[in-house]
């Protein structure tokens, strides 16, 4: 034994005589007959080894008192072991860090936490809500974070239920309109409605599809001309116009009825489409000659035997006969304008135009409608071209606008309107407002009309 404290027993210290990690032995064992260190009071009177009396509690933790001629049991009592004295048969445990339990003292609650006693067969009350028997206490960390409210895990979070996807539903229906219900009113007699600006790429095609489109599905009877040697009104609509399909070139340089060179849209109730093919291209130069070439169009849509609601015709990027065809044909004129300077810039020599085609050919006709197209709300020039439009046309101008969207560029090629492909987008509820609209302003006949 030295007199630093440690033992020279190799089975408990390192090497070099320093003190095991894994055992470490208090130098403040105070039993019967153990010297303290330092003391050279008598002989060592260290019991042999096994001597049940002998206790190492671990740093740290508290020694428990108890008589020194009391052996410590290093396992709790077991009573169907017989008497606490008796020798048990149950191997010791390794001496390693083997923990001897003392004497059980509760350690406080956490600050703020109320204790939480053991599951009960009756349920538990915590903070006026009935928990159940089996459900685990709340301690520690969870404790802290649940405060005094005890919130059920199968609450439904945002992610399970979302508006958004709800709302574009209910839209997707409203615009579709399933029950075949007229929705939008009907007028009292036949709109014929000229889209036409001189300038390309403004939207006069898309509007003529999406808007023929909402106003069928909604209960009117609606009829497209194609005047466009493009053709790709009839694409939207999926009507098959390549060469040697009957359209309207036959109506107006071989005056073929209008009937004969219709179709139904395949889809649409209430919709039918004529055609153009790549001949209404020299049209322009065939109808130079021949007599009262500026109302051929006027007549065949006159001479159509149905009834119609609506009439669109559809025109091309020019101020040619055919577009004064469709406008001695109409009677109201829907102006597209791109939300861009281009686009007010040839508005004036249009507007020129229309009153000429009014003065001399078709004093009924008046400019009934604009509408703002490809509108993009984060410049500032889509503001700017908004306001002077509004400013000049003053009520003409629709409130709805439609705006950029992805979706009205995908449909044509699906063969489709915005309104079918895509009903619960921005596009298709801005044109269906459109539409909605526009029937609104035109309407001298209650909702309840149905032919």
């Amino acid at each position: 034994m030295h007199d630093d404290g440690r033992y020279d027993d190799p089975r408990v210290s390192g090497p070099e005589g320093r003190p095991s990690a894994a055992d470490p032995v208090s130098r403040e064992t105070d039993y019967q007959g153990w010297p303290g260190s330092g003391d050279s009071r008598g002989p060592s009177t260290r019991p042999p080894e096994g001597d049940p009396a002998v206790r190492r509690d671990l740093p740290g933790r508290p020694t428990s008192s108890v008589p020194a001629n009391v052996p410590l049991s290093r396992e709790p009592h077991d009573p169907t072991d017989g008497p606490a004295n008796a020798p048990s048969a149950r191997p010791a445990p390794a001496r390693g860090n083997a923990v001897v339990p003392g004497r059980y003292e509760p350690q406080p609650p956490v600050s703020g936490v109320p204790h939480q006693p053991a599951p009960q067969a009756a349920p538990d009350v915590v903070a006026g809500v009935v928990v159940p028997s089996d459900t685990p206490p709340i301690t520690g960390y969870d404790a802290e974070a649940a405060g005094s409210t005890y919130v059920s895990r199968e609450t439904p979070t945002r992610e399970e239920d979302d508006p958004p996807l709800a709302m574009e539903a209910m839209r997707a229906v409203q615009i579709l309109n399933p029950s075949g219900e007229v929705t939008m009113p009907r007028p009292d007699r036949t709109r014929v409605m000229c889209v036409a600006n001189q300038k390309g790429g403004v939207g006069k095609t898309t509007t003529t599809v999406n808007l023929a489109v909402a106003l069928a599905l909604h209960g009117n009877r609606v009829l497209v001309v194609d005047l466009d040697p493009q053709g790709n009104a009839s694409t939207g609509l999926n009507v098959p116009h390549h060469t040697g399909i009957p359209d309207v070139y036959d109506c107006l340089i071989d005056s073929v009825p209008l009937e004969e060179v219709a179709q139904t849209v395949e889809g649409i109730p209430n919709l039918w489409c004529v055609p153009a093919t790549i001949d209404l291209a020299g049209a322009e130069i065939e109808l130079v000659s021949v007599v009262a070439r500026e109302s051929r169009l006027a007549r065949a849509i006159a001479a159509y035997p149905g009834h119609f609601d609506y009439v669109f015709i559809d025109c091309p990027p020019s101020l040619g006969l055919l577009t004064v065809n469709a406008l001695v044909a109409a009677q109201e004129v829907l102006i597209p304008i791109q939300c861009e300077y281009y686009a007010l810039e040839g508005l004036n020599q249009l507007i020129n135009n229309i009153n000429l085609v009014r003065q001399h050919l078709n004093p009924r006709l008046e400019v009934s409608t604009i509408l703002l197209t490809m509108y993009d709300r984060r410049t500032r020039l889509a503001d700017a071209v908004e306001q002077d439009v509004r400013n000049h046309f003053g009520d003409k101008v629709l409130q709805s606008v439609i705006p950029r969207n992805v979706r009205v560029s995908e449909a044509p090629s699906y063969g489709q309107s915005v309104m079918t492909y895509d009903p619960g987008s921005r596009g298709a509820t801005s044109y269906f407002e459109a539409a909605q609209e526009i029937a609104e302003r035109g309407v001298k006949e209650p909702v309840s009309r149905n032919a």
